[in-house]
């Protein structure tokens, strides 16, 4: 029961975030509310007995994305500004307000079936055999890796520029 009153509480957290994050015209407060979100969502994955996703989420997605985001937007000249007005905010809320419709069709008119059978929780050993065994996914990893860096110094590069 609690971890169900907490899971609502974290939903409602995660989609008041990410909506702020759309509303608002202060970039860096939009990228401190984009962290909110990120976080409710690895509490989510606490919630649902996945510690392994949650802390995943916050090393990957809170630690190193929403960090190298908040350092761009720091390295931009123009952050007092805000984002600018759109022409296609209407349009945009039509079609998002279409796609919800959609999938709140889809959701409800799919017949989910349940199992009666435990789902079987691999050890987080399993898993590093899998990604970085030898037929693995290191050499992805890696790849990722060197991509993050050059978009680094990328970044770096066209703040010394100017």
């Amino acid at each position: 029961m609690a971890l169900s009153i907490g899971f609502w509480i974290l939903a409602i957290i995660a989609v008041g975030a990410a909506l702020t994050v759309v509303l608002l015209k202060d970039i860096f407060r939009a990228a401190l509310c984009m962290v909110l979100t990120l976080v409710a969502v690895a509490g989510i994955y606490v919630t649902l007995s996945a510690d392994f996703l949650a802390g995943v989420q916050v090393i990957v997605y809170v630690g190193a994305i929403s960090i190298l985001l908040i350092i761009g937007i720091m390295l931009t000249r123009e952050v007092q500004q805000g984002n600018p007005t759109n022409k296609f905010r209407i349009p945009a809320f039509l079609v998002a307000l279409v796609f919800f419709g959609v999938m709140c069709f889809v959701f409800l008119g799919t017949p989910w079936q349940q199992s009666g059978a435990t789902p079987v929780t691999p050890t987080t050993g399993a898993l590093a055999d899998k990604l970085f065994g030898e037929d693995g996914f290191m050499l992805t990893v890696e790849i990722a890796g060197v991509l993050l860096l050059a978009a680094v110094i990328g970044a770096i590069a066209m703040a010394r520029e100017k």
